[in-house]
């Protein structure tokens, strides 16, 4: 792919790389107006996650060459278009300014991660400009998938409160009562007349159920920037909270209980071995790991080299 795109694309008059023809997904539908002659946030997102993942390959292979090729080709493409608030547009001259089901012009934010609170304070604008903007231009056009959507983006975003929200409107309202979803409002399917703001596009879908699933796994654990946290988004009211086995980055198994708003235990068993980056809890807690192995603590994170094959059990005291 990084060998097609390095091909395909052209140059603009700035002399920053382009695709010649761009889309955003569900974008004005099939019209003319869905073909855009800059760059996408969203293909801008899929292009610069490629190359990175060219470049960390080809680095992993022993190919510095090759690397130095691919990280040079990023950074002759464009930055992502922000508008006067710094939420990101579909592409430059289209802000989101009015409600639509697919957000494909944060994919960057999520599930790339490519724009990530834990980058600083400039992702961080620009990821609460984004999310703000969906909320004040409001839900009058989003169906199902738009809610378990809104719920791993919050998630990310470590907004326990906000991602609960989403994903229980999704669950109250979205599905049937044998769980499938669909994507026309059931609430007001039932009213008198309906309303056909949110009855427009009503089929059964399977991308809402599993985005909703994803929620919550965003909701309890989060490891896409290579640190594994541990109920990263819930809300306060999830005082008493566990969960068995969840895999993150780098083939770990992870457990945890939640009891009063304080994690007890973590389970962690390494499946390919390798070097495991926890975040720490809580500052004023302590804790041990009961099979002796040092938990030493380094801005907030453990690292902890683990064995394929090996469990470890961290516990406070």
């Amino acid at each position: 792919m990084a060998v097609f795109l390095d091909n395909i694309s052209v140059r603009d008059a700035d002399g920053r790389r382009k695709l010649p023809i761009s889309a955003s997904p569900e974008i004005y539908n099939n019209s003319l107006e869905a073909w855009f002659l800059t760059t996408t946030n969203y293909d801008l997102a899929l292009i610069r996650f490629v190359y990175t993942a060219a470049e960390a390959c080809a680095r992993e292979l022993g190919l510095d060459s090759e690397a130095g090729k691919w990280h040079a080709i990023l950074s002759e493409w464009t930055s992502f278009d922000l508008d006067e608030n710094r939420a990101l547009t579909f592409t430059k001259g289209f802000p989101y300014n009015e409600s639509h089901r697919h957000f494909s012009h944060q994919l960057a934010i999520h599930p790339l991660g490519l724009i990530d609170r834990s980058n600083g304070e400039t992702d961080r604008q620009i990821i609460d400009a984004t999310i703000r903007k969906l909320d004040e231009v409001g839900p009058d056009r989003w169906c199902g998938y738009s809610y378990s959507w809104l719920g791993n983006i919050k998630a990310r975003n470590l907004d326990g409160e906000g991602a609960a929200k989403a994903l229980k409107i999704f669950a109250e309202h979205f599905c049937l009562p044998n769980t499938f979803h669909v994507n026309g409002d059931l609430t007001r399917q039932s009213q008198q007349g309906g309303d056909p703001r949110s009855t427009y596009y009503y089929p059964f879908t399977l991308e809402g159920n599993l985005a909703f699933a994803a929620g919550i796994h965003e909701m309890l654990i989060q490891s896409h920037t290579g640190v594994v946290r541990l109920f990263p988004a819930v809300p306060a009211s999830w005082k008493d909270v566990s969960f068995e086995r969840l895999r993150t980055v780098g083939a770990f198994l992870v457990s945890a209980q939640r009891n009063g708003g304080k994690i007890l235990s973590i389970t962690v068993e390494s499946e390919k071995g390798g070097v495991l980056r926890l975040a720490k809890p809580a500052a004023d807690d302590n804790y041990i790991e009961t099979g002796g192995k040092t938990l030493e603590d380094k801005n907030g994170v453990w690292t902890i080299k683990m064995n394929a094959g090996e469990t470890i059990q961290i516990e406070t005291k």
